[in-house]
């Protein structure tokens, strides 16, 4: 015998109905029941879904429900969140994330970021709000400090909705492939609202760029997922002129944080330009958490 088995997503299931009386959910527990838990037709009936389905998952003949059908059986079954968190990860799913997201850098990530002082870095959450910022950046592309907190968010400076002006750059920054570069933002707010469904910037987000702005309309209503985590920009610096700089987004898993790190290749008159920009700005401080 396996680890697996008995302890397996079809066997949960059931096991988990088999523990839940019918006075747990207000249903009578008559004389003519053989069974102290939820009939399959009970439990079907309270999760939306069709007896058969209920015992094609309990026999293991399906094992991929999707997210909607996992969180109406965690309701219907009356889990705990840890025992729902479980329930998804034997269906091959992530948990749902009912904790607002994070904009706080890891004691880790901060001592490596303020190791990287010869090269430009914002760190932004998973719903690309920006949440801090370095000399190097506030250098080459303007302090953002002067922009309200609420309007640091690079998916509003792409999409522009009217609710006022977005900005986390000073000045023109000119991306090599912005298509990419929008198709991978649009992706990343999807799976955000994956990972923190109960967040509410990220929904006010979503609903203020869906009905503000038509590109970001059309993207999200196409499903959009893409893969950019990396690109070329140029910035139109108001001393240094034009500098070419390589835009690499690491990503902290656990909280989904973006590390994005700006720099020039070694020995051009980019990097000469850059350093020239680093060297002239102030202190960075961290944008406060919202």
């Amino acid at each position: 015998m396996s680890a697996k088995d008995g302890a397996g997503l079809g066997a949960t299931i059931r096991a988990w109905r088999e523990r839940l009386s019918p006075a747990e959910v207000g249903l009578p527990s008559g004389r003519a029941r053989r069974a102290a838990g939820l009939r399959r037709e009970e439990l079907a009936e309270r999760a939306g879904v069709s007896v058969d389905y209920v015992v094609r998952l309990e026999q293991g003949r399906a094992t991929a429900p999707s997210a909607q059908v996992v969180g109406s059986l965690a309701r219907a079954l009356r889990l705990s969140g840890a025992e729902r968190d479980h329930l998804y990860r034997l269906a091959g799913l992530l948990p749902p994330n009912t904790a607002p997201i994070p904009d706080g850098l890891p004691a880790g990530v901060r001592r490596v970021l303020a190791r990287l002082g010869d090269v430009a870095v914002a760190v932004f959450a998973a719903d690309w709000q920006l949440a801090w910022w370095n000399a190097g950046w506030a250098g080459l592309l303007g302090d953002p400090s002067g922009t309200p907190p609420e309007l640091r968010n690079f998916a509003r400076e792409r999409f522009p909705a009217g609710s006022g002006e977005a900005r986390i750059a000073a000045w023109p920054v000119i991306a090599r492939n912005a298509a990419a570069t929008d198709l991978a933002i649009v992706s990343d707010l999807r799976r955000a609202t994956g990972r923190f469904p109960d967040d509410a910037r990220l929904a006010r987000l979503i609903r203020d760029l869906t009905a503000g702005n038509t590109a970001f309309a059309r993207l999200w209503a196409s499903g959009t997922v893409a893969a950019h985590r990396e690109d070329r920009k140029t910035v139109e610096h108001p001393r240094a002129g034009r500098v070419e700089v390589d835009c690499d987004v690491l990503t902290d898993g656990d909280s989904d944080l973006k590390i994005v790190i700006l720099s020039a290749r070694p020995g051009s008159a980019d990097e000469a330009a850059l350093r020239l920009v680093m060297a002239g700005a102030g202190a960075g401080d961290p944008a406060p958490a919202l």
